[in-house]
């Protein structure tokens, strides 16, 4: 991965070509071998760590002028504290295994063009005192560090968890294995954002075809010729499309029954998305039987006076908590509900889908729980929440 970013990044290049020891790891760039003096006047070697800002297989303009540093914090000849870049000191851990003690600032009047010119800057600053005790000491040790995280379950690396430094809190997701029952519209839409988090496997359940009218309640938009064509599962459909971001996705293009449901064993968490409550009973209480964590999402909509009105539910089970199943999803489908003809309601489909995403990664300790809700009803009409089934 890093050739790759130094073959299409000029400014990499440029690093590579002076001889800075370079590495990349975990979306951050990371400089090895800087001289510098440290409190006592002595020289020592630290590592600069700055998030790549990306465009594609190659460097943008970075997005920041502050950037990390590994070891003491710099001084001059006489040991005293370089200020002019003094920004922050405490241990960070920006990564798993990166741990950064400072961070430095200094800021070019039109920020830094590249990151030949950010890294370049403020070795010049760093080493300099350094150089004024041994002339011959120098960060440009033409040596490649090349690392590549061979665990890593995306195609490219996620520069905007590092940008907004939330890695260390992201991997809270990657041993996770999750499954999605029904890639229908709102199952489609929890794809599309569980599958821009590191977890291990995304396991896709779908028997049914992608047709045209599916078309306008999932993310993306396919094209006039795939219709012409007609015969693609949906999970079929979906996992082509992810598959280019996520390496994790794992196809089941068919129905679960009684007889295959112990696939869901391996599962950490499992999103239920289907319109059928005989098929959501038997999972649901399959899971419970196994101790595994799910949400089951459900949508219905109505006609009256020429407008449509309508409820949003996202209803979390765990091991310890599901005991309320029963007071929140019905045992009988409502055959007045309007959702199953009138289906083209994206914005719903993608509420709903972010509504159990949030609830699922509130489960995962990614985000703040206080309420600890196991229930959350939207009504579009009046639009409110309400949450029920409270384990606080």
């Amino acid at each position: 991965m890093l050739q790759q970013l130094i073959d299409l990044s000029p400014d990499l290049q440029k690093l590579r070509n002076e001889g800075y020891e370079m590495q990349y790891s975990g979306g951050y760039l990371i400089i090895h071998h800087i001289p510098y003096v440290n409190p006592k006047k002595e020289i020592h070697y630290g590592s600069l760590v700055t998030p790549l800002t990306l465009n594609g297989n190659r460097t943008f303009k970075p997005d920041t002028h502050v950037i990390h540093f590994i070891g003491e914090h710099p001084c001059d000849k006489y040991g005293n504290t370089i200020t002019a870049i003094q920004h922050s000191t405490g241990n960070q851990q920006l990564y798993p295994g990166l741990i950064a003690n400072h961070s430095f600032s200094n800021k070019p009047p039109e920020g830094y063009s590249d990151y030949y010119q950010k890294i370049s800057r403020y070795t010049d600053m760093i080493s300099a005192p350094a150089k004024s005790i041994d002339k011959d000491v120098t960060a440009c040790t033409f040596k490649l560090i090349n690392y590549e995280d061979e665990q890593d379950v995306f195609n490219y690396y996620d520069s905007n968890s590092s940008r907004a430094n939330i890695q260390m809190i992201n991997g809270k997701f990657k041993n996770q294995e999750i499954a999605i029952i029904g890639i229908g519209g709102t199952g489609s839409y929890i794809l599309d954002l569980v599958a821009k988090t590191p977890v291990k496997k995304i396991h896709l359940f779908d028997g049914d075809i992608f047709l045209q009218h599916n078309s306008f309640r999932s993310p993306g938009a396919a094209s006039k010729e795939f219709f012409r064509e007609v015969g693609t599962n949906k999970v079929d459909y979906f996992a082509d499309i992810y598959s280019n971001m996520h390496r994790g996705i794992v196809r089941h293009s068919y129905y679960l029954t009684e007889d295959n449901l112990s696939e869901l064993d391996r599962c950490s968490y499992v999103f239920i998305c289907v319109d059928n409550n005989r098929v959501r009973k038997m999972i649901m209480k399959y899971l419970i039987e196994k101790g595994i964590s799910f949400i089951d999402v459900g949508l219905g909509v109505n006609t009256v006076d020429d407008t449509l009105i309508g409820t949003l539910r996202i209803t979390s089970a765990t091991a310890e908590k599901n005991d309320h199943l029963h007071l929140r999803i019905s045992a009988q489908d409502d055959e007045n509900n309007e959702y199953a003809t009138n289906i083209q309601i994206a914005d719903l489909n993608s509420l709903n889908a972010s509504l159990a995403v949030i609830k699922w990664k509130k489960l995962s300790k990614f985000y703040q729980d206080i309420e600890m809700e196991h229930n959350s009803s939207y009504s579009i009409n009046v639009s409110k929440i309400i949450n029920n089934d409270s384990t606080t």
